[in-house]
């Protein structure tokens, strides 16, 4: 067995193990994971894969790819948290093989091993292949189609030779057009446009030289749209253009005004992807500098990167929502970076300095605090109410019966030992067993965090009302959120198609001749609500922060 399809292999055993089990262990989270594996869910009770719904109306915001995916794994594994996590799980297989595979052709097999090392082994790049949200798949689509168009430019110019881009230019570029093409199918025309500025930025830095012609861009645009029309054009085609209406008029609204009341301060994503992608944004940030890097096409990657990391960075920074998702397609430059420098820090090009180290035990350290003063802080929660919002509703949820070990410290422990033992490492110049030992630990670290910790946060933020819309399951009523919004009374209740229109009108299910009864949900308020003063509105019970009601059908 050769050297590049070994460590493949061990790569999609490590992923599988990391990122597979346990992924049904505890239930989905509002807003985007119950979002999601609801249009899939409903896309099963419809039996309509066309189009995308959500309590079985239309919904606009999302193309389908994503919940095609969900929905195959639903089919074979049931309607569970399991199946709407599982195809992030494989993505991040896919991932971890498919950057070994470019670092080794760019840099070598130890360059390739670092890259997906970093990728494994930082903390938000990791979550995101144990999660239910779409932006692994939209963010992989993206960055494979502009690596392809890289390599068109480099066939183009005779950079890197046949080993590096053994296939001619026209595949390349068709192959590229064909893959953004489904990153627009997964979150919308964002990718086309990401890829568009990369390549705007890289013309003008190269003084408006043509990198690649303009056929070959216009070929690369039609293979994008082609795969899209293939979806858009047919509803087009048999429903008229509200689909396409509605689509961008959501598309305008999310760059220009918050959405769902995600406001952030212009510097938002710098601290999120400072402290979300560490360790590898510590070791990235010195890949920024100056290096020793030998051959051409090799900096001229590097390059690509630095405009890749730059574009989405200020993008998303102009864009009014701030959502920790938008900058996500930044972890791939930035592991990028990462590697960059462990593999010049094993070739002694560069030393490993007191900034670097400052970095891992200052955010490290506020890690290892995180993790340790919890569960301490659990045990007080008294001081914990005393500092969080005074609101009935968050003083209730921090009421709620969740048990505390105190083994939850333990992360917290292994943290401290690994990084003290990669500094070590590094500190002697050993930097193979400190990259190894730091970001394969930290792989381990996310697994028993999400193993202590996920259960326990769930169970203090929704698990009352995620358990009220599941005894609803199989129940022959409605079941409302009152004041505020959740996809739960969806997917945990089950929710059938819609017979009867009156359901969405709040007024006919709080004052009308209801048909069944109606279960209502709210949160905890000092102030009695409508809910409490309608006569024929019974409360029913009220736990951690949210208040139970049914309304019985006359």
């Amino acid at each position: 067995m050769n050297q590049k399809l070994f460590y493949s292999l061990v790569l999609v055993v490590a992923g599988a193990l990391f990122f597979i089990p346990f992924l049904g262990g505890v239930r989905l989270f509002d807003w985007d994971e119950i979002n999601f594996a609801e249009c899939a869910r409903e896309m099963i009770a419809l039996g309509d894969y066309l189009h995308v719904h959500i309590d079985f109306k239309p919904f606009y915001e999302k193309p389908p790819l994503f919940f095609w995916f969900q929905s195959a794994m639903m089919n074979l594994f049931g309607i569970n948290e399991f199946s709407a996590r599982l195809p992030n799980a494989i993505c991040g297989i896919i991932t971890l093989v498919y950057l070994y595979n470019l670092g080794q052709k760019l840099h070598g097999h130890r360059f390739g091993w670092l890259w997906a090392l970093a990728y494994l082994g930082s903390v938000t790049p990791h979550l995101y292949f144990r999660s239910g949200i779409i932006d692994p798949f939209f963010n992989l689509f993206i960055f494979a189609g502009l690596v392809n168009l890289i390599f068109t430019s480099w066939k183009r110019e005779r950079l890197g030779g046949a080993m590096t881009v053994p296939r001619n230019e026209w595949s390349y570029i068709l192959i590229g057009g064909l893959v953004v093409g489904l990153g627009i199918m997964t979150k919308g025309p964002v990718a086309y446009l990401i890829v568009c500025l990369v390549l705007f930025v890289y013309w003008m830095l190269s003084r408006f030289r043509w990198f690649i012609s303009p056929l070959q861009f216009l070929a690369f645009s039609a293979a994008a749209a082609f795969v899209s029309l293939l979806w858009y054009g047919l509803d087009i085609f048999l429903h008229g253009p509200e689909l396409m209406r509605n689509f961008l008029a959501y598309q305008f609204r999310l760059f220009s005004t918050p959405d769902a009341g995600h406001v952030g301060f212009p510097a938002y994503h710098v601290i999120i992807l400072l402290v979300g992608c560490f360790p590898a944004s510590i070791f990235g940030i010195r890949a920024f500098g100056t290096l020793f890097i030998e051959r051409n096409y090799q900096r001229e990657f590097r390059k690509w990167m630095l405009i890749l990391f730059w574009v989405v960075l200020v993008l998303f920074s102009i864009v009014q929502s701030k959502i920790v998702h938008y900058s996500s397609l930044c972890y791939f430059p930035l592991t990028y970076f990462a590697a960059l420098t462990l593999m010049q820090l094993e070739e002694r090009k560069i030393q490993f300095n007191n900034w670097m180290r400052a970095g891992l035990l200052v955010i490290g350290g506020v890690y290892v605090a995180a993790i340790v003063g919890l569960p301490i802080l659990a045990h007080r929660m008294d001081i914990v109410k005393s500092y969080a919002d005074q609101d009935a509703f968050t003083q209730q949820n921090l009421d709620a019966n969740v048990n505390w070990t105190g083994w939850e410290v333990l992360p917290g422990i292994w943290l401290s030992v690994i990084l003290i033992l990669a500094i070590i490492w590094f500190n002697k110049r050993e930097t193979a067993r400190a990259a190894l030992t730091l970001f394969g630990g930290m792989a381990v670290f996310i697994t028993l965090t999400l193993w202590f910790f996920i259960g326990r946060i769930e169970g203090i933020s929704q698990d009352a009302a995620m358990r009220f819309f599941e005894r609803a399951q199989g129940q022959n009523v409605y079941v409302r959120t009152y004041g505020y919004h959740s996809y739960g009374p969806y997917f945990y209740t089950h929710k059938p198609p819609v017979t009867n229109p009156n359901s969405y009108n709040d007024e006919w299910l709080l004052r009308g001749r209801i048909d069944k009864d109606v279960l209502f949900i709210r949160k905890a308020s000092e102030q009695p609500t409508l809910l409490d003063s309608l006569p024929d509105v019974r409360k029913t019970g009220q736990q951690n922060g949210f208040v139970f009601y049914q309304r019985k059908a006359k």
